[in-house]
């Protein structure tokens, strides 16, 4: 897995993964005769490899549970579709809806309307905190970021100029890992953010927004890519004879294990990798969903999925 969106949050507790496993295991163990009748639908934010982990993990939850499953994407990352998707699933009754949001205020009506009319829903990856969603399931963004901004800060030697590459820019998880890089940068007076920019998560866009990073900022030292296109995008330009000479020189630090990410990191276009664990968060919010239509889960918590920096040294030895 802030902003003025964030800032009437209610408290919450953030229970581990592996407690959570623990506890979704007696929740659920033995309770099969209601499967054939739940069925799930789960709407990541777009089309894009990291939700495909995501698809991966929840479809097969669902399969161990029995329960039927839908997996609905969205055509782009507009808030109206996906309000629209919602309304859509309100209509065909289904029993619960894991959603990872694109534009937090634009889905909080409409969640609140699903589960007046009995539909239970959580989000994972990308939370509306006000919509009155049962639970948030996934990377806790700001800590995050805030761990991005140190590994950058280390990188720099504790000073340079740093861009913050974006997607969606209404997205509260990414705007929530943009905080914490900044809460991190204020130890380093000497780092200054000169540019943040959105690329709606398209890579061809990306892959221009770096290029005028670089062109317009030549003595930038350092490039966050805070959603998963970042990094792809950023490894792409530095490819390019226009910008060869910066490979190496230029500190990178990217969201999300995305091949052409790794790939970065081999080629040492890449510094780190702030990898999340999408196929636990499908899991988990299968099984959360499964256990609040059950009723076997009445108080449920936020769990944190945290996330893994990897580098050079650890790339083969990581787990999701």
């Amino acid at each position: 897995m802030n902003g003025a969106e964030r800032e009437m949050k209610p408290m919450r507790t953030i229970v581990k993964t592996a407690c959570a496993a623990t506890i979704l295991a007696a929740l659920l163990g033995g309770a099969t005769a209601m499967a054939a009748d739940i069925t799930v639908a789960v709407v990541p934010k777009v089309a894009v490899p990291f939700f495909d982990d995501c698809n991966n993990g929840a479809a097969a939850a669902a399969k161990a549970l029995g329960v039927d499953y839908q997996w609905v994407v969205p055509a782009n990352t507009q808030g109206a579709t996906q309000v629209k998707i919602v309304e859509d699933l309100i209509a065909r009754h289904v029993s619960g809806i894991a959603i990872s949001v694109n534009e937090p205020k634009s889905v909080e009506g409409i969640i609140k309307q699903a589960m007046k009319a009995g539909i239970k829903v959580l989000t994972f990856d990308s939370d509306s905190a006000n919509s009155g969603r049962s639970m948030y399931i996934g990377t806790i963004n700001k800590q995050a970021g805030v761990t991005m901004g140190n590994s950058m800060a280390q990188a720099l030697g504790g000073k340079g100029e740093v861009a913050v590459v974006t997607g969606q820019l209404g997205a509260s998880n990414l705007n929530e890992r943009i905080d914490g890089v900044k809460e991190a940068l204020k130890a380093y007076p000497d780092i200054k953010i000169v540019a943040t920019e959105g690329t709606e998560d398209d890579l061809a866009k990306a892959v221009s927004v770096v290029e005028g990073l670089l062109r317009g900022h030549p003595q930038l030292a350092g490039i966050f890519g805070i959603s998963q296109v970042g990094g792809p995008a950023t490894a792409k330009v530095l490819a390019e004879q226009e910008f060869a000479a910066d490979k190496g020189k230029l500190k990178v630090f990217a969201f999300d294990d995305l091949p052409d990410t790794i790939k970065g990191v081999k080629d040492g276009a890449i510094d780190g990798i702030m990898v999340q664990r999408p196929v636990t968060m499908g899991k988990l919010a299968v099984e959360h969903l499964v256990a609040q239509i059950k009723g076997t889960e009445t108080d449920p918590k936020d769990i944190d999925t945290g996330v893994t920096v990897v580098n050079a040294a650890n790339l083969g030895s990581y787990t999701k």
